[in-house]
């Protein structure tokens, strides 16, 4: 069962404007949720509205200790924000401005460069490697002296690639002194643990420049609740500190964090429907002779060897919306997975594009 929440207006981002869509558009385009938080979570969020009058910094505090405890940190190595997003422009405010650097791999996901480039910081960006990974080997001799911050999003968006554990911990430990690293992991519950990948929080580094984030948009469903946190060391935590958005924590969801936290049954079975989703997701792709990327997200990539533009406007005919364009991956569209019936909307839609059959015969 979908779970409706009222949306809540997103801090400045450097995607494409979000304008409302009508209601029978499917969205397969923001990596949302699409089956929203579970049912623990959505009963606390009907109580939590009759506090919807009120300023919530009475629970600064409270959310800080409850996702310290949760990640067995102490309270000083957490902030949080309105969602992981405002802790990359606090990142960014912290550790670049006017003759610093920043570095990437592309594509990923923008709002660090945006942030960065808004304050008059370099970005130099690195193209993914031959298997949609961070090309750790490429970045590695870029940073210098000026070099303030590198982002690294593991799994990646927009291509639901991981970059190896091993090769992340390699390339950490021969940069700069000064060089901080932000390892976002928006998609984290969704990639499982493998030889491949561990979470920085959940398996630190003894390394004080590494900064991870985490949301609560992705498995727990409450994107247009607004909550994302930072994991880091004290120092780097007390560095950011000051460029949070005063009063930026959300009533409601203030109320529910804890339950999202302590809810692992719930997240299991999103974890799980996710992987099942995907799956079927590339078996109906297969069947057509497609090969999307392999995908560690709630998300999926796929190269339609079309202009994706044309893509993106065949399916906004008919009600669909999927993923932007990504420059350099111009032919890749990128489909968020939505509720089996959307799904079947969805593959109905690609069959109707005329030139979707010459992948058959291939």
């Amino acid at each position: 069962m979908q779970w409706p929440i009222a949306g809540i207006a997103a801090v400045s981002s450097p995607e494409p404007s979000r304008q409302k869509q009508p209601a029978e558009f499917i969205l397969l385009d923001s990596n949302e949720n699409a089956y929203g938080p579970s049912l623990k979570v959505a009963r606390a969020i009907g109580p939590a509205t009759a506090l919807a009058n009120r300023y919530p910094f009475r629970k600064y505090e409270e959310v800080t200790d409850r996702i310290a405890a949760f990640h067995k940190v102490k309270p000083e190595q957490v902030l949080f924000g309105c969602g992981s997003t405002e802790i990359l422009r606090v990142a960014a405010c912290a550790f670049l401005g006017n003759g610093r650097q920043m570095i990437q791999a592309w594509p990923t996901f923008e709002a660090s460069q945006d942030y960065a480039k808004s304050l008059g910081s370099e970005v130099i960006s690195v193209p993914l490697d031959h298997r949609f990974a961070h090309d750790l080997n490429g970045m590695l001799p870029r940073p210098g002296a000026s070099t303030g911050l590198i982002y690294i999003c593991n799994p990646n968006n927009p291509t639901g690639s991981i970059t190896p554990r091993k090769d992340l911990e390699a390339f950490i430990g021969g940069l700069p002194a000064d060089t901080h690293v932000l390892v976002d992991e928006a998609y984290h519950q969704f990639a499982g643990q493998s030889d491949r990948y561990a979470s920085f929080i959940d398996h630190p580094m003894d390394d004080e420049r590494v900064i991870v984030t985490r949301t609560f948009s992705k498995v727990y469903g409450l994107a247009g609740l607004r909550l994302g946190y930072a994991v880091a060391s004290p120092r780097v935590i007390e560095k950011m500190r000051p460029y949070l958005t005063q009063d930026g924590l959300n009533a409601i969801v203030a109320e529910v964090v804890g339950v999202a936290l302590d809810d692992t049954e719930g997240v299991k079975t999103a974890v799980k429907r996710n992987s099942d989703d995907r799956q079927e997701f590339h078996n109906q792709a297969m069947v057509r002779m497609l090969k999307p990327i392999d995908s560690h997200t709630n998300f999926v990539m796929v190269n339609t060897q079309h202009p994706v533009e044309e893509v993106i406007e065949h399916f906004r005919k008919h009600k669909i919306l999927i993923g932007r364009r990504f420059p350099s991956m111009d032919t890749y569209m990128r489909i968020s997975l939505g509720t089996p019936d959307e799904m079947q909307s969805f593959w109905r839609t690609w069959d109707m594009i005329p030139w979707s059959k010459s992948f058959m015969r291939h």
